[in-house]
């Protein structure tokens, strides 16, 4: 039977362990497709399932690894042949099904997509669900603003510098909005302003710009990794009819604000999910991607393999990680 390589994380009276080891095609799971990974990306989900946070993944030993793209070897499903490159992101994958720090996967088809002409391998995991998540909710704020588009308007981004707010920002600026990027990493002032922002503004400086419960009205639309007060701020400080896309929680499960952003400005929190959205949603994100939405991330991506991994695991969870990381599984 062949073997592969993949990451495992193991629970031990220390902690979780990572390592790499040899692991067999029978130790997967059942699927309708067997993918050979190519590519993975590393996302804060899957720190987490690495070391064993509480709520993440139920069973250990487990290979985490969210996101993946890679080559069909085996299909049950006649939509899918062999030889077909596709993406698989969110659902299950990474969290109790093995994932994508493994060199193979097997999968339900009804988690795949075609990788879409435009988009390279490489490329669809620089974006991985980092780029996914920042697409659909940009989606979602073009949406409420009825298809109108973003040239001239104005936009406030928190979380800038990780994965989500990056290309977030990346994305904003390219369709003609003046991003503010909220950050607190001070050092990164240069890198934001490469990737289009055009004001940098410390999270101590956010508290000195807005007031609660609503303040001046300043961004018409704002996209939230953070949540926690951060999340209160933006709210409080949208031009009438403006909103607010979050899909994190960096900053705490929580936030205050009160009714009136949203009864006298008719300002809107839109909830971002990437995971258990519908494949049409996925498909139509990922080919915007490869058509009028496509970024050159390569500046602001680190790649590695999978002997390297554990440190960003690490970095990610005290909060480091700048930008993407690129796992290698060739």
């Amino acid at each position: 039977m062949k073997t592969f390589k993949a990451l495992e994380s193991v629970k031990t009276e220390e902690g979780n362990k990572v390592s790499i080891i040899e692991k067999s095609i029978s130790d997967l799971p059942e699927g309708d497709l067997l993918i050979k990974v190519n590519y993975s990306s590393l996302n804060y989900k899957d720190a987490l399932s690495a070391s064993g946070s509480p709520g993440v993944t139920r069973n250990y030993p487990h290979t985490p690894g969210i996101d993946a793209v890679g080559i069909i070897e085996e299909s049950n499903n006649s939509s899918f042949k062999e030889g077909d490159s596709v993406i698989v992101t969110g659902y299950d994958l990474g969290m109790n099904t093995a994932g994508g720090f493994g060199q193979y996967i097997r999968v339900p088809s009804s988690w795949a997509i075609p990788l879409p002409a435009g988009l390279e391998e490489k490329d669809s995991m620089c974006l991985g669900t980092a780029g996914l998540t920042a697409g659909l909710s940009v989606f979602a704020l073009d949406k409420h603003n009825s298809h109108q588009g973003f040239d001239g308007t104005s936009s406030i981004v928190s979380g800038s510098t990780g994965g989500v707010g990056s290309i977030a920002l990346m994305l904003l600026s390219k369709l003609g909005s003046n991003v503010t990027a909220i950050t607190g990493k001070d050092s990164q002032e240069e890198l934001l302003k490469n990737l289009g922002a055009s004001e940098v503004v410390s999270r101590e400086g956010l508290s000195e710009m807005t007031r609660t419960p609503v303040g001046k009205s300043i961004w018409d639309f704002g996209v939230d990794v953070v949540s926690g007060n951060i999340l209160t701020l933006m709210l409080a400080s949208l031009k009438p009819g403006g909103a607010v896309a979050c899909s994190g929680m960096v900053g705490g499960p929580s936030f205050e604000s009160s009714i009136f952003p949203f009864i006298l400005r008719g300002n809107a929190l839109l909830g971002i999910d990437s995971v258990e959205i519908s494949i049409e949603q996925k498909t139509q994100i990922w080919n915007n991607f490869a058509s009028d939405w496509s970024l050159d991330l390569s500046h602001t991506v680190r790649e590695v393999n999978l002997e390297n991994l554990d440190a960003e695991i690490s970095t990610i969870l005290k909060g480091g990680q700048v930008g993407r990381v690129l796992v290698n599984l060739n």
